[in-house]
């Protein structure tokens, strides 16, 4: 089993994607890349901590590579829009990689290359490559949140087109 810690935005949005891709063992949303020892989702909110909202991921590389979830990640959200998804603004909401190795760093940097010299969106990635640091898991009811709250408004209104484009661009990846 291996690990990949990605921060596309608001881990809701990446956690019920990638919680229904074959391959994928465990999703915990959480914190990484601040400051402040076991932050709360106050502090990570008030955007002072240097945290970002994640997802930590654990899969199997038999059935998923790590490239492949990078596919499903630039696909999810938009790894243009500087420390913001959306209406969620601040450097919490920052797309980034923690990547766990070396070989994670090179496959990431080699994947955002190739995408901006194909011009795929018409602003530059700004997504971060950051090295792996503490990873804190997010309070419970963070924890699969859309499968919880289906019918919350912004679990509907950003979730659920993430998760439509996801059956669509990736049905023979779902479970």
């Amino acid at each position: 089993m291996q690990t990949a810690i990605l921060g596309g935005g608001c881990f809701w949005c990446l956690e019920a994607p990638y919680q229904r891709v074959k391959g994928v063992i465990s999703v915990v949303s959480g914190y990484i890349g601040g400051h402040v020892d076991n932050p709360t989702y106050q502090q990570i909110c008030s955007g002072t901590s240097g945290h970002a909202e994640v997802v930590k991921i654990e899969f199997e590389p038999s059935v998923i590579s790590f490239s492949e979830l990078l596919d499903v990640f630039f696909n999810i959200h938009d790894p243009t829009q500087l420390n913001r998804q959306g209406n969620d603004s601040g450097t919490q909401y920052r797309s980034a990689i923690f990547y766990q190795d070396e070989q994670q760093q090179q496959l990431a940097q080699q994947y955002i290359l190739q995408l901006s010299k194909q011009q795929v969106w018409s602003q530059p990635i700004v997504t971060t490559l950051e090295p792996k640091q503490t990873f804190y898991p997010a309070e419970d009811f963070h924890q699969n949140y859309y499968d919880n709250n289906p019918n919350q408004p912004y679990c509907q209104i950003m979730i659920s087109p993430k998760l439509a484009k996801l059956e669509h661009l990736f049905a023979d990846k779902l479970k």
